[in-house]
């Protein structure tokens, strides 16, 4: 098939028709437009290789909690091929972006260095990297696929010797997230994602939350003099995955709880939740009590997954509610999935470009006058306008954000996947 950007007169015409049609309900497409590009998208390094990273511990369990299926041929082998597939889909998406690490992606020069050791110019390739793109960077611990993870239990764990290891590792990252926020003028968000759990009825579930506890404090402790401005310390729950399937040290309940106690940022992964809860509604309750909170846009299936993110009701509804509550400055967003079975670059652009449709939906909406219409009491018009919306002309509304960012709109983009697969995948296949 021939992929094809819409252009020239007819999508004057088609953004022309649609600006004054949004206009009549008291949205200002232009100003949707340019808010939409402005907000950040932090993209995940680890779909680009399957969530295998750059180390190699033949000793631990595969994934430890984390599972990327499929085999599609053309992953990355080293760094740099990781690097030039992000640059890649970078090129195909409008907005502002971020790239977030993480730990085991670190590059040590002088070989292997475990992750208690881990320091800033173990991430120089990808700081240059960044400075070369225009971008900032974030960061995650990497608590999974360990020698010291295999049982399930990192900070968490009953022995205090492995307990130690990775908080030793927390501020590590740490130090390195503060390094390069500082050094790219940008602050690092530092995400903390534990796999602690049991598989089956554990007999106590008190103890080990009390580890987790004294595990994140001595990591967040004022003596490492990491700073808070360049380092934006976030947790994130879960509610069950791969080998944690019973229970769940670090809870969503757990981590609400310990960040607005220790004044740092929660996260909620769309992921993370029972596959009938979705957590739009849990935004405006947190934000009473929490300063900020970091979004992981992700999409699950039947249970805790992290599948690409698709233009769908519940990624709309989560940006819906941001917007409507004037609460853009207080978001951060990320995406975190990672899928194996089709062309990597393109579930980036997919899920990439989706995040930021539902963002410009949401700011296309007219959040004041359906609020308005909720106070005076006025349910029918509405429910109606909310449904009218659903055939509002978005996608001249869309093509004309690609066109303005000075990136493919339509589906033009799937023609540089195409060009990528003919010259990449023979090369990484050794064919």
């Amino acid at each position: 098939m021939k992929w094809t950007e819409p252009g020239g007169k007819d999508s004057d015409r088609a953004y022309a028709a649609a600006r004054k049609a949004y206009g009549t309900i008291g949205v200002d497409a232009e100003q949707a437009i340019e808010r939409a590009l402005a907000m950040p998208v932090s993209l995940h390094c680890w779909q680009a290789d399957d969530v295998q990273g750059l180390e190699r511990h033949e000793e631990a369990l595969e994934g430890g909690g984390i599972l990327a299926t499929g085999g599609y041929p053309g992953r990355p082998r080293n760094g740099d091929e990781i690097r030039a597939d992000l640059a890649r889909a970078l090129a195909l998406l409008p907005g502002v972006h971020r790239v977030n690490i993480h730990a085991l992606y670190a590059e040590p020069e002088d070989g292997p260095v475990d992750r208690d050791a881990l320091r800033p110019e173990h991430f120089k390739r990808w700081l240059a990297w960044a400075k070369a793109q225009g971008i900032g960077l974030d960061f995650n611990t990497s608590f999974f696929a360990h020698p010291k993870a295999n049982d399930g239990y990192t900070l968490a764990h009953p022995d205090p010797a492995i307990r130690r290891f990775w908080v030793r590792h927390g501020v590590a990252c740490r130090r390195i997230a503060e390094h390069m926020g500082r050094t790219l003028k940008s602050p690092c968000t530092l995400n903390h994602w534990l796999p602690d759990g049991a598989k089956d009825s554990p007999a106590d579930r008190w103890g080990p939350r009390a580890r987790l506890v004294k595990g994140l404090d001595a990591i967040l402790a004022e003596k490492h003099k990491v700073s808070r401005r360049w380092c934006r310390d976030t947790v994130e729950g879960k509610l069950f995955g791969i080998g944690s399937e019973d229970y769940v040290v670090g809870s969503n309940e757990f981590y609400a709880a310990y960040a607005l106690s220790r004044g740092i940022r929660l996260c909620l992964d769309m992921g993370h939740f029972h596959p009938t809860e979705t957590i739009h509604d849990k935004i405006s309750a947190l934000l009473c009590f929490h300063r900020e909170l970091l979004l992981h846009v992700s999409r699950p299936v039947r249970w805790d997954s992290d599948h690409i993110v698709l233009f769908n009701d519940d990624v709309r509804a989560v940006f819906q509610e941001v917007v409507r509550g004037g609460a853009l400055d207080r978001v951060a967003v990320a995406l975190d999935f990672f899928d194996a079975s089709i062309n990597r670059i393109a579930a980036y652009v997919i899920g990439a470009r989706a995040t930021r449709k539902a963002l410009l939906s949401a700011l296309l909406e007219p959040a004041d006058a359906l609020q308005r219409l909720e106070r005076e009491g006025k349910g029918a018009q509405k429910l109606g306008l909310m449904e009218e919306l659903k055939t509002m002309p978005f996608g001249a509304v869309w093509d004309r954000l690609c066109r303005v960012a000075g990136r493919p709109a339509g589906a033009a983009w799937l023609a540089d996947i195409e060009a990528w697969e003919r010259e990449a995948i023979p090369a990484r296949s050794g064919r």
